[in-house]
This record gives structure tokens, C-alpha cells and sequence, in this order.
């Protein structure tokens, strides 16, 4: 029969699981990224998706008191967010916007993205209405990842709708790379002729954009050529970036000394003696060899445990490994604590983070569930507290 040690420390103040956020971490890696470009090249931080699960508005302040001069965000929706808490540096809105959205993007100073002639009509006449003056945008050029922008074959009617849009100036042009991870791929060098191709006829139209940007995090590392003289950093700033799939000597070279910023933390809820043979969690899918001590911990997948890590991920305890055994179920995982000694109720337990040498990463977790860091980060759950650490 299982022997249970019971938590009394559980109150409605402690949370079940909880992510701290580095902001000194964050810091340090946008000057990484800043530095490594260099000072002709203005990064926009790309803070869409809650900045990725670190938290928009706490990030976003440490990022322009860093001196960032643009955020990137994915709707208007975010670009609101952002001013309500006190953002008051440019914002790139980089996923289009809705009919209707025209007149707030104006009255929030959110600088769109256009590649449709709808947007670039009714942004001009609510610029007009507004009284504003010239208002920016920026056009996104289709250079082959067929997902957002304009290709070569409309570029013709929209220049003509910009040229005739007296209350709205082309202040920037961009695209997205799709495969800027791999290095020496002749998709990017296709995709980034392409672009040079549309910027070309922008210019013999007379539209000369000041900022031009295509650069990922991947494409910061791994393309210069593709820099231009505004970069957006996404998952660099948050510590990650995608493994390199590279040719002939480069893979040695493609390094950004970054850093996570998040941690994601639990308690031990219970520990339980469990005897050989024993079927462990949903479905009995894990069975002890021998004797085992088995810590439950708070946690699942309604938090954002990847269920896919379910017998093959592993947490910290004590400063040492232990391995995630049977499936993760909605609010509680199992983990086996059997070498690790003293570990007992309240203990700290480390998800996603580092301690006495060891650690547990994003890519980590992305590798064994079959999907990408930005995966793992968006997916922790709001409902998990952040706490914020200068």
C-alpha cells in the first residue's frame, strides 16, 4: 500500500506554479542583438503573443528604457494594450488590421502594415478625417513565403494607390524570410532577390522607404545580407533562436551569446512510497521497476506542460534531474524524486530553467514534443503568475 506525505502549506496565495521573469536577462540580450548589428541597424522588439508568455507590457518597458525605438505586435488589440500601460515609442502593427480598425490605429499612433488596396484606402481617408497629417505605413512584400504582402504581380496597382494616398506616406517596406534557419538555402537567397526586385520598382516609382526590414532573430544570426537597416527580434530577445540546419563550415560560427529570461517554477504538492509493479497516472503507462519514491507535482497540461513530454521530459529537484513518469494529466504531474534525497512537500521544482549547473530549456522541451521553442513559451498559460525580477 502507497505511503502519502501530505502538503499543509497550499493556500489561496500560493500558486500552483508560478514564471519568473529575468528583465535584467532581457536587457542584456537586446544590447547582444544591438551590438551585433551594430549601431546603424535599429532593432524592433518583437513583443506579440504576451512577448512571447514573458509578459508585453513589463518587457516592453524594460526594452525602451533600454533604448529600443520600435515594438512589433501582431493586432491592434496589443497595440491598445501597450498604450494603455504607458508605451509611448513606435509600434508596428505586422499582421495587417480588420475594416474598422482604421480610425484607432490612428488615434493610438500605430504605425500598420499594408498590402492590400482596402487598407491603403481606408487608411487614407480616416488619416484625412483625422487631421493628423501624413500618416505612416509600411508596405510587406510577398517574396515567397505566400503568407502575407503584395507580390511582384500586384506591386504595380498598389504603388499606384500609394502614390495617389495624399494623407499617408511609405515610411517602411518589409518582408518575412521562411526558412531563415537554414543556412545556404537557396529559398532565402531567392526570397531576398525577390524583395530587391519589388524595393527597386518602389524607387523608380519615386517611393523610397526609410526603414527597411526583413531579419528574424534566425536572420540576424544567419544572414547579414538580409539585414538592411531595421532588424525585427523576436525569440532572441527572450534567449532562444532555432537550431541551424548548415552547410560546409558555418555551423561553428552561428552563435548569439543570449540567455533565457523566463523560469517556470513548481512546488512538490505530495510525496508517495510506491512498491514494484506499480502503474503510475492516466492509463497506467509507466509500471516502477522496483521500489520508488514519487513526487506529485501541482502542474499540467491546462498550465501549459507540453502532454508530449509525458515519460520523457524531466524536471529539476534539488539541484538535480529527475524524470517526468507516466502521462501528464490536466492539473498534475508525476516525477521520480527515488535518488534524489530529502526532497519533500514544498520543495521548489524547476520546469523550464537552470540550477547548480544543470538545465532545463525551452529547445528542450521543443525537441522531445516534436515542436519549436516559441511553442513551448507562448503555450504556458496566462492563468500561471509572472513575477518580474530586476
Amino acid at each position: 500500500m502507497a505511503s502519502t506525505e501530505t502538503s499543509t502549506l497550499r493556500s489561496v496565495r500560493n500558486p500552483q506554479s508560478w514564471v519568473e521573469v529575468s528583465l535584467n536577462a532581457l536587457r542584456r540580450n537586446f544590447r547582444t542583438i544591438q551590438a551585433h548589428v551594430g549601431d546603424e541597424v535599429s532593432v524592433c522588439v518583437v513583443v506579440k503573443a504576451d512577448a512571447y508568455g514573458h509578459g508585453a507590457a513589463q518587457c516592453s518597458a524594460a526594452l525602451v528604457a533600454e533604448g529600443t525605438p520600435w515594438l512589433g505586435v501582431a493586432s491592434v488589440d496589443e497595440g491598445a494594450a501597450l498604450r494603455e500601460a504607458g508605451i509611448n515609442r513606435r509600434i508596428l502593427l505586422m499582421a495587417g488590421f480588420w475594416r474598422g480598425d482604421e480610425d484607432e490605429i490612428i488615434r493610438l499612433s500605430l504605425t500598420p502594415t499594408v498590402w492590400e488596396s482596402w487598407q491603403i484606402e481606408t487608411l487614407n481617408r480616416a488619416a484625412e478625417r483625422s487631421g493628423t497629417g501624413r500618416f505612416p505605413v509600411h508596405l510587406k512584400i510577398d517574396s515567397g513565403m505566400g503568407r502575407l504582402g503584395v507580390t511582384r504581380r500586384d506591386l504595380g496597382s498598389i504603388i499606384d494607390l500609394l502614390k495617389a494616398a495624399k494623407y499617408l506616406w511609405l515610411e517602411g517596406v518589409s518582408s518575412h524570410l521562411a526558412s531563415s534557419e537554414v543556412v545556404n538555402g537557396a529559398t532565402t537567397e531567392e526570397q531576398l532577390r525577390n524583395f530587391e526586385e519589388c524595393r527597386r520598382l518602389l524607387e523608380t516609382a519615386g517611393l523610397q522607404p526609410k526603414l527597411v526590414h526583413v531579419a528574424n532573430t534566425s536572420a540576424i544570426i544567419a544572414h547579414r545580407q538580409a539585414w538592411n537597416n531595421m532588424v525585427r527580434a523576436g525569440l532572441g530577445l527572450y534567449g532562444y533562436y532555432l537550431p541551424f540546419r548548415c552547410g560546409e563550415d558555418e555551423e561553428g560560427q552561428l552563435r548569439l551569446n543570449v540567455e533565457p529570461v523566463l523560469t517556470w517554477k513548481t512546488r512538490v504538492l505530495t510525496v508517495r512510497e510506491v512498491g514494484p509493479n506499480q502503474a503510475l497516472g492516466y492509463g497506467g503507462t509507466y509500471t516502477t521497476e522496483s521500489a520508488a519514491r514519487i513526487a506529485v507535482l501541482p502542474v499540467g497540461y491546462s498550465d501549459g506542460l507540453n502532454r508530449a513530454l509525458s515519460s520523457k521530459g524531466r524536471v529539476i529537484v534539488r539541484g538535480q534531474y529527475a524524470p517526468i513518469v507516466g502521462l501528464i494529466s490536466m492539473n498534475l504531474t508525476l516525477v521520480d524524486v527515488t535518488g534524489i534525497s530529502g526532497v519533500r512537500v514544498g520543495d521548489e521544482v524547476i520546469l523550464l530553467g537552470s540550477s547548480s549547473g544543470r538545465a532545463v530549456t525551452a529547445q528542450d522541451h521543443a525537441c522531445l514534443a516534436n515542436t519549436i521553442s516559441y511553442d513551448i513559451l507562448c503555450a504556458i498559460s496566462k492563468t500561471v503568475p509572472r513575477k518580474y525580477n530586476d
